[in-house]
């Protein structure tokens, strides 16, 4: 019998299974060039040793099998794969010995399930937590059950244009102190807290993005801080955006998922059903004409980078 873990998961993406095997040979620098695995010398300007090559011709080319033509050659695409981070039962402190390790992802199959499990891991995005029991068969894992407990949503976008302001105008007050990173609260114009940003430097010769959408800078700490604060399970949106004009990557925890911020961000950077997409001109006049709905978004000027007066983010700026 295969073993198994049963825990709480967050599906943190779903991508392509990286081809570990190629990644080893590049790093390896590649078969060698001088041979072939059908030949037995080296391949020179008249070909493989031993070759019936013409004399005179420019290049050889080696025969193919008349057999082989009009075989299919199947598909090239690599099998698809679920990002999974395993949730803590309890709060962890950063500081602890082992911490960082608590939130490395593992890897689960998202193809090749059957019945009604079957739809449930098709139905699966990246977000959710689950509770679920996988299955380990030769270092592989794959789902023997899963149930979805919260549908927050990840929401990944790279090189965007326009980044809002708020996150532009956070970011320089980072800079100006000397940081890497920082975090702000933004609020709503009537003075609600709305979402939770985050800012991390993507300087030149690192992949911050990358590493983010991977699992190995997590993100789950983020999001436990959100809904630790939070007296509500509602289901969060979160955006991870890297700017096409700057070098840093935002994390911007929304806490309303179905709010008019949340569906506002997804219409601005083209990220699934948006806000915007759904209204007439005439509905998109009368929200521009009632700013006291709570849809702008600025700083949390307390939290001390917020002393700007243009870091509002106008949800209609880009309508």
């Amino acid at each position: 019998m295969d073993p198994t873990t049963s825990g709480r998961f967050r599906v943190h993406d779903r991508r392509p299974r990286p081809d570990i095997d190629a990644t080893a040979n590049e790093a390896d620098g590649g078969a060698d060039t001088a041979k072939t695995a059908d030949t037995d010398g080296p391949i020179g300007a008249d070909g493989p040793a031993g070759s019936d090559r013409p004399a005179g011709a420019d290049e050889w080319t080696e025969p193919v099998d008349p057999r082989e033509e009009d075989e299919p050659s199947g598909s090239d695409d690599p099998p698809e794969e679920f990002v999974l981070v395993e949730i803590p039962d309890g709060s962890v402190d950063p500081t602890a010995p082992g911490a960082a390790e608590r939130y490395d992802p593992l890897y689960a199959t998202a193809e090749a399930y059957e019945g009604d499990l079957a739809e449930r891991v098709a139905a699966l995005e990246p977000g959710y937590v689950v509770d679920a029991t996988l299955a380990w068969t030769d270092g592989s894992a794959r789902f023997v059950d899963v149930d979805v407990v919260r549908e927050t949503r990840f929401r990944f976008a790279d090189d965007v244009e326009g980044m809002f302001e708020a996150a532009v105008e956070a970011w320089r007050a980072v800079r100006a102190e000397g940081e890497a990173v920082g975090s702000v609260t933004t609020r709503s114009n009537d003075g609600d807290p709305n979402g939770a940003l985050y800012l991390f430097a993507d300087a030149p010769g690192s992949d911050t993005f990358a590493d983010l959408r991977a699992g190995r800078l997590p993100i789950e700490p983020l999001v436990a801080r959100v809904n630790a604060s939070r007296a509500d399970d509602d289901p969060r949106e979160v955006f991870v955006l890297r700017p096409a004009a700057h070098e840093f990557v935002a994390v911007y925890v929304v806490f309303d998922r179905d709010g008019v911020l949340a569906q506002t961000v997804r219409d601005t950077y083209g990220l699934g059903s948006g806000f915007v997409a759904g209204l007439d001109a005439r509905e998109v006049e009368a929200l521009d004409a009632d700013r006291g709905d709570g849809a702008d978004t600025h700083v949390d000027e307390s939290r001390g980078n917020g002393d700007n007066d243009h870091d509002d983010f106008d949800p209609l700026d880009r309508v």
